[in-house]
């Protein structure tokens, strides 16, 4: 299956791990922070927490807020504790999604709800969204406050809002970028901002590196729907088809509807909306995909956002932390995990 042509990409290591390494100090006081504020007295709650947060992950959201307040020259510490908020915030939503979608697998290894069991996962979830509250007021800015607290209520209801879509076929593309603006990207538009706020810079710097991070998570997300079908599933850590088996309508499933056939259409119905498959309709709906350029025409329009994020990074100082920021974009979109 062939995609259209990316990017170049930068030279040397990625630019995640550009910025990890740079920013270690600061990043290994977040992740002390995060194993420190796990913790509680009854034993299941840092022992399933631990599960997914040990695990690691590519802690980019967390690392915005390090990368956007050190963009900004920001010398303090407050960063720190508003980067571990914000991993809670993901975790939480993260044990939430697992049980939502039944999944038995998170970065390649079991989901917390398939070894704890689904109340758990929820409970413990609930516990890790109290957490980042907590943290939100120590920080003792209502800026922060709101912020953060709104991107909260904004993923939850992007989630509510990607129920009442999935299994739907007349889903249409400005309510797919609802979905993904609001249950992806908000995060990383809040975790940005936040960086900026603590640095104390001007509104409109604040606005622009909180766009920068909405068309990063935009990005991000369409690279990710793509990669459902078409990773390799060692480096995804998941099986390929899982949106397909759930009936999730993500973009390349809305462009291969938007010139198929009525027999195609059909198809989609079946599989997709009334979610009766049978063996071989996978490779089928990566035909169709392959027929409509379906992956190519998504990648065609996460590099478009990836773009106009690179561009918002003109006016905010110019320093190696813009450099890496600009690098990540193309490298959020063109990740082959």
């Amino acid at each position: 299956m062939t995609l259209s042509k990316p990017v170049q990409k930068a030279a040397g290591a990625n630019p995640l791990d550009r910025l990890a390494k740079a920013l270690k100090p600061d990043l290994d006081a977040v992740n002390a922070l995060i194993l420190s504020r796990m913790q509680s007295d009854i034993p299941l709650i840092p022992e399933l927490a631990g599960h997914l947060i040990a695990a690691g992950g590519k802690r980019i959201r967390p690392l915005m807020t390090l990368a956007s307040a050190a963009l900004f020259g920001y010398k303090g510490n407050r960063h720190h504790r508003l980067s571990a908020c914000v991993e809670f915030i993901h975790t939480a939503t993260l044990l939430h999604d697992d049980v939502v979608d039944e999944s038995d697998q998170r970065r390649g290894k079991a989901s917390a709800n398939a070894l704890f069991g689904n109340e758990a996962a929820v409970l413990v979830g609930d516990f890790l969204f109290s957490r980042s509250f907590q943290l939100m007021v120590e920080d003792g800015s209502l800026d922060v406050l709101r912020i953060l607290s709104n991107a909260s209520a904004v993923i939850a209801e992007g989630e509510v809002l990607q129920l009442s879509t999935a299994n739907n076929l007349d889903t249409t593309m400005d309510e797919y970028i609802q979905v993904i603006s609001a249950k992806t990207a908000e995060l990383f538009a809040a975790a940005c901002e936040v960086g900026a706020i603590v640095a104390e810079r001007a509104p409109a710097e604040c606005e622009a590196i909180r766009n920068y991070g909405m068309y990063l998570g935009i990005g991000f997300q369409i690279s990710d729907d793509v990669l459902d079908y078409s990773a390799s599933e060692e480096l995804l850590g998941k099986s390929l088809g899982d949106d397909f088996r759930e009936g999730k309508m993500t973009l390349p499933v809305l462009l291969a509807l938007e010139k198929a056939t009525p027999e195609e259409r059909a198809f989609w119905q079946r599989t997709m909306g009334d979610v009766n498959q049978q063996e071989g309709d996978f490779k089928e709906a990566l035909r169709l995909f392959e027929r409509y350029n379906a992956l190519g025409r998504s990648m065609d329009i996460a590099r478009d956002y990836a773009a106009r994020g690179r561009k918002l990074l003109n006016d905010l100082p110019a320093n190696v932390f813009r450099d890496d920021l600009s690098d990540l974009m193309t490298f959020a979109v063109e990740r082959e995990y």
